[in-house]
């Protein structure tokens, strides 16, 4: 395919990082950690499919091992150094995140500390699974309208802070229960500039639609103060099985969206990344959007589900494998309040 030349409007995707916390944790850790039986294993894998995961906490002790911000500070720092730039280089920080560590400061500006940047604009915006592609968007307009010049965009959550390890798991519903699996800990970055790299590899389009009028959540994460500290309701709740109906068809609708705004062949998609939700559900959306021809680039069988960090990690797998003319879409579905989220890049010509 022949490459699309560059234009002065172009933003450009430099490099990815990530950071993944401690050693993976697969279920039958997870079963003898919560005394659980060799049928709930076999629930698992058969209904979640997600090998492995991440956590932030040791298990058998109960220490936070990292913050989120200490996950995100070293995606950002691998991502800059992959970019062959320092923070002095970054003049514009957006971060999406579910799980910030505290309500005050931001968990943005706590990374921008810690990298030492100073003195820039800095978003955070709190989403689910779409805050990466929500802050990506952020950073490409902001770039595009000669606001900045260089953007450290930045993706991370962590589900250990909703853990109960003294929890007698098999008593709870099973709406509860699948977080527990579901999730990990995580976080990404990518630096992205209007400035042409030697490989150029242009972020083509980004789009948000939040389509959950009238629709149920289908997760709640709970915030609780000093007055709500002995409430009874959950911290976090998944309605499995409307994730599951409703992902697969947003996910279709968001790729044919990215492909009819830009123009694109579907038979000319070299590569697609779809929504890591679980090993299981992302098979069956991977087979849902019927792109035989594009290369799958999925990560959620080594990081397990580590909600706005999965785009980078995807990236960083994509970004060295891809020559002139490559096509990608990337696609993420909200499911807290139903959010379709896309992005397309492409590796252009000189």
């Amino acid at each position: 395919m022949q490459a699309t030349k560059r234009t002065s409007m172009d933003v450009y995707v430099y490099s990815a990082g990530s950071m993944l916390p401690g050693p993976p944790v697969d279920i039958p850790t997870l079963a003898r950690r919560f005394r659980m039986t060799s049928i709930w294993e076999q629930w698992v894998e058969a209904f979640i499919g997600t090998p492995v995961r991440h956590y932030s906490v040791d298990l058998d002790t109960g220490e936070a091992r990292f913050s989120l911000a200490d996950l995100a500070t070293t995606a950002a720092e691998r991502a800059l150094a992959a970019a062959g730039m320092t923070a002095a280089d970054v003049d514009l920080v957006v971060m999406g995140t579910s799980s910030p560590d505290m309500l005050m400061p931001a968990t943005v500006n706590v990374v921008a500390d810690q990298l030492g940047v100073d003195g820039v604009p800095t978003y955070q915006l709190q989403s689910g699974c779409t805050g990466a592609v929500q802050a990506l968007d952020v950073a490409r307009h902001m770039l595009r309208s000669g606001a900045a010049r260089t953007a450290l965009v930045l993706g991370a959550d962590s589900c250990a802070k909703h853990f109960d390890l003294t929890a007698d798991v098999s008593a709870l519903p099973p709406e509860e229960q699948v977080n527990g699996v579901l999730f990990g800990d995580g976080a990404g970055a990518a630096v992205l500039g209007t400035t042409p790299p030697p490989e150029p590899v242009a972020l083509r389009w980004t789009q948000v639609h939040c389509v959950g009028h009238n629709r149920p959540p289908g997760q709640t994460l709970n915030w609780f103060g000093a007055a709500e500290r002995h409430v009874l309701r959950p911290a976090a709740v998944e309605d499995y099985r409307a994730v599951q109906e409703a992902v697969p068809p947003m996910a279709v609708e968001t790729l044919d969206e990215v492909l009819d705004v830009l123009g694109w062949d579907r038979d000319g998609l070299d590569y697609v990344l779809p929504p890591q939700l679980s090993g299981r559900m992302t098979a069956e959306i991977q087979a849902r959007l019927d792109v035989p021809q594009a290369q799958e680039v999925s990560c959620v069988g080594e990081t397990g589900n580590t909600g706005n960090a999965l785009p980078f990690f995807q990236l960083e797998r994509l970004l060295p494998g891809m020559v002139t003319g490559d096509r990608a879409v990337g696609v993420a579905i909200e499911s807290s309040k139903w959010i379709k989220a896309g992005f397309a890049l492409e590796k252009v010509g000189p």
